[in-house]
C-alpha cells in the first residue's frame, strides 16, 4: 500500500497541474498576460526538447536556434509559396531540421565537452549569416506571413489568443510524452550510459555515434515544432528572431535552472526565467535593458554552486528531509 502511495501522489499532482494550464487562461483574461503565459509554455517546450540531447545524452548544445528557425522558415516557406498548411509545415520542419542535425552532427560528434558545444555555436552562426544574406528567404528583411483565412485549418487566430496558448500548451505536452517515452525505453538507458560512462557503454556494444546522432534527430525535430509554431505565432520572421544566439543559450539556460535530465525541469527553468524577463521589461522598460541576463548570470551561478541538479533536485532535497521524521514516526 505504501509503495503506491507516492505514485498515486504524483499522478494526483500531475493531473491537478495539467487541470490548472488548461483553466488558467480561462481566468487570465488580458491579452498581455495570455501572451506571457505562451512565452512560458514555448520556451519550456524547446527547453524540453533542448533536454533529449543536453540532459539525457549529455551533448550540450549553444547552436539548437538552429533547429528552431530551420522548423519556422520551412513551414513559413511551404506556407507562402505552396499554400501548405502550417500543421503540414510543422511537420515538414521538423523533418528537415532532423535531415540537418544528422548531417552536421556526425562531424561534430567527433569533438567531446566545451569544443562540440563551440562547434554547434558555429553552425548556427553560419547559418545565420547564410539567412541573412539569402534572398529567396527574405534576407535580413525577414519574412511576413500571408494572413489566411482565420480558422483552425490555418493556424491564424485574430481576435483572441487562446487558441495559441492551447496550440503551446499541447506541443508542451506531446514533447514531454515523448520524453517520458523515451526515459523509459532503451534509448533512455543508453543516453544516460553515454552521458555518464562513454567509455563503458562503448564497451558494452553500444555506439556512441549513432545514438548522439539519434538524439539530436529527436531533439532537434521537437525543437523545430517550436520554430514553426513561433513563426505562425507572429506572423513574421527573420534571422535575429529565429536565429540568434541568445535564443539558443535560453534554451539551455531553462533546462540547467529547472534541472538537467529531469522530465519537468525545463518547465519550472522557463516560468521563472520568463517571469524575470517581465518583470525587468515592466520594471526598468528600455532603460534596464541586460537586467535580466544580470539575474540570469546570479541565479545560475547560485544554481551552479549550491544546487547542481536545480530547482528539481532543490525539491526532491526538501521532499525527502521532511519524508525522513515521517518514516520513522
Amino acid at each position: 500500500m505504501t509503495a503506491h502511495r507516492p505514485n498515486t501522489r504524483r499522478n494526483a499532482t500531475l493531473a491537478l497541474a495539467l487541470a490548472v494550464a488548461c483553466i488558467l487562461p480561462l481566468v487570465v483574461t488580458s491579452p498581455s498576460h495570455q501572451n506571457f503565459l505562451i512565452l512560458i509554455l514555448m520556451f519550456a517546450q524547446v527547453g524540453v526538447a533542448w533536454n533529449i540531447l543536453g540532459g539525457y545524452a549529455g551533448q550540450v548544445s549553444l547552436g539548437h536556434v538552429a533547429f528552431f528557425g530551420i522548423g519556422a522558415y520551412t513551414s513559413t516557406m511551404l506556407f507562402i509559396h505552396a499554400g501548405i498548411s502550417p500543421w503540414l509545415g510543422m511537420l515538414a520542419g521538423g523533418l528537415v531540421s532532423s535531415c540537418f542535425a544528422v548531417a552536421i552532427g556526425w562531424p561534430c560528434f567527433r569533438l567531446k565537452g566545451h569544443y562540440f558545444s563551440m562547434a554547434t555555436i558555429a553552425v548556427a552562426e553560419i547559418l545565420q549569416v547564410l539567412f541573412t544574406n539569402w534572398e529567396s528567404v527574405g534576407g535580413a528583411v525577414g519574412l511576413n506571413v500571408p494572413l489566411a483565412e482565420q480558422g483552425w485549418a490555418n493556424m491564424v487566430f485574430n481576435t483572441s489568443k487562446l487558441p495559441y496558448y492551447y496550440i503551446a500548451l499541447g506541443l508542451l505536452i506531446v514533447t514531454l510524452l515523448a520524453n517520458w517515452a523515451i526515459e523509459r525505453s532503451f534509448l533512455g538507458y543508453y543516453f544516460r550510459a553515454i552521458k555518464d560512462e562513454p567509455d563503458a557503454a562503448s564497451s558494452l556494444g553500444i555506439s556512441l555515434t549513432r545514438y548522439k546522432l539519434v538524439a539530436i534527430a529527436i531533439s532537434s525535430f521537437f525543437t523545430a515544432l517550436g520554430g514553426s509554431f513561433y513563426a505562425q505565432k507572429e506572423l513574421y520572421i527573420d534571422p535575429g528572431s529565429v536565429l540568434s544566439t541568445s535564443l539558443s543559450i535560453k534554451m539551455a539556460l531553462v533546462t540547467i535552472l529547472g534541472g538537467v535530465g529531469s522530465l519537468f525541469g525545463p518547465v519550472l527553468g522557463s516560468t521563472l526565467l520568463t517571469s524575470i524577463e517581465e518583470v525587468t521589461r515592466q520594471a526598468f522598460g528600455g532603460s534596464g535593458m541586460g537586467t535580466d541576463l544580470i539575474l540570469y548570470a546570479a541565479i545560475i551561478i547560485v544554481v551552479a554552486v549550491y544546487y547542481p541538479t536545480g530547482i528539481v533536485g532543490w525539491l526532491r532535497q526538501i521532499r525527502r528531509r521532511y519524508a525522513k521524521p515521517e518514516a520513522r514516526g
